[in-house]
């Protein structure tokens, strides 16, 4: 196991995105580093980017934007227990996305309905496409 500890200190980020389980696959990873997901000091990085212990990352996943402070090199994936030593998140960010996610499930954001259109409803909006 030595040998994988000595690896550690050089890692790709989408590596250890993956083993830090912020994306599903390296091949996902790699795809949001690329499409401008991830960054570092306010700029774009790039998949082989070595991370080191300190940086501090800016990472979208879904809806969510995470604020993490490297806090561990690794390049095996585990357990989630372990996946969450490799990072910290900063306390602002936490809050924020606890503030996103009620906002999100008290409806704030987007178009809430009260379910399926009554059949009435469902006659006006085909007249209206009919009209357009």
């Amino acid at each position: 196991m030595s040998d994988k500890d000595a690896k550690d200190d050089k890692v790709r980020l989408d590596k250890w995105l993956w083993a830090a389980r912020f994306y599903k696959t390296r091949a996902l990873a790699k795809e949001a580093i690329e499409g401008g997901k991830v960054h570092h000091r306010g700029e774009r990085c790039k998949p082989g980017k070595e991370p080191k212990v300190g940086d501090e990352y800016v990472i979208r996943t879904g809806f969510d934007e995470r604020t993490v402070v490297v806090r561990a090199l690794s390049v095996l994936r585990r357990g989630a227990p372990e996946a969450q030593l490799l990072y910290e998140e900063t306390a602002e960010s936490a809050q924020r996305r606890e503030q996103a996610a009620a906002l999100r499930k008290a409806g704030a954001l987007g178009v809430q309905t009260d379910g399926r259109p009554s059949k009435k409803q469902r006659r006006q909006l085909s007249a209206f496409h009919d009209d357009h």
